[in-house]
């Protein structure tokens, strides 16, 4: 039943591991970079956001190198392991980094307010709407694991990429549409939020149920091996998900106009 793959695609040799090495520390740059010109423009970063968006990358880190990537490749549960890595806690840790809000105070007035017009343009919109970010992340996941697509994909090696993107940027999307601190001009109040994140709980554990139990379930994998993934998607899903809610609830203060405008600085 189990076939394995080639191993010529066994986390891509030493480009595999070089390329997303150099793109986190490129990343992590960037970020640091970003908040030393917000600082020289007196505009004070949080040293937790910073931290938030290192731990992020971290995650990335664990996900994309060695040991976890090679194994990945051979086992069902190590992909499991990479998918809620790269889906759910790295977006989450990256999203309560705020790179937009960063970005905005480091920019120039006249740049940010480019940005800020981006943010607010139509495919923005629809993006920074948790419905949509809700159907490409957990809406994927039947069509990926109940048809031939898991499969085909991973024949392919370029199809690994896709993958791990896909997961990265629909998890970024969902979290920094439900829990983000960053600007979101068409991002709904915290009820919605919560119900779309319930609909998010219910998919992930309908399909790690199902997976468990064998049904409709397409993966070319040993039994053991996939009914050991849907574990690791069941609870390491829900603590996530927990994580993603405590998030959100921590945003939840009654608007007050008062907190909108600059604070006068004290004489």
């Amino acid at each position: 039943m189990g076939h394995h793959h080639a191993p010529h695609q066994d986390g891509g040799g030493v480009l595999g591991v070089l390329l997303p090495a150099l793109a986190l520390l490129v990343c992590a740059a960037g970020y640091l970079l970003l908040v030393r010109r917000a600082r020289r423009r007196n505009r004070p970063w949080s040293v937790r956001r910073t931290v938030s968006f290192g731990a992020g990358l971290a995650l990335l880190a664990v996900a994309l190198l060695p040991p976890l990537a090679p194994l990945a490749h051979r086992d069902f549960r190590g992909h499991m392991a990479q998918h809620l890595l790269l889906g759910m806690y790295a977006p989450l840790a990256l999203a309560l980094g705020a790179p937009v809000t960063l970005l905005l105070r480091a920019l120039p007035a006249s740049r940010a307010r480019r940005v800020t017009a981006l943010l607010h343009s139509a495919p923005s919109r629809l993006l920074s709407h948790p419905a949509p970010a809700l159907l490409l992340s957990a809406g994927s996941l039947p069509v990926l694991y109940f048809t031939p697509l898991y499969d085909t994909v991973l024949a392919h090696p370029a199809g690994h990429w896709l993958l791990h993107a896909h997961f990265l940027l629909s998890g970024c999307l969902f979290a920094y549409s439900v829990a983000g601190p960053d600007p979101a001009p068409a991002r709904p109040g915290v009820r919605t939020r919560l119900v779309v994140l319930g609909c998010a709980i219910a998919v992930h554990a309908v399909v790690a149920q199902l997976m468990y139990g064998g049904f409709w379930v397409q993966v070319h994998a040993p039994a053991a091996e996939v009914r050991g993934g849907a574990e690791i998607m069941y609870y390491g899903g829900d603590i996530a998900e927990l994580l993603l809610a405590a998030a959100l609830v921590a945003t939840w203060r009654p608007e007050r106009p008062a907190l909108r405008k600059p604070a006068a600085r004290p004489a």
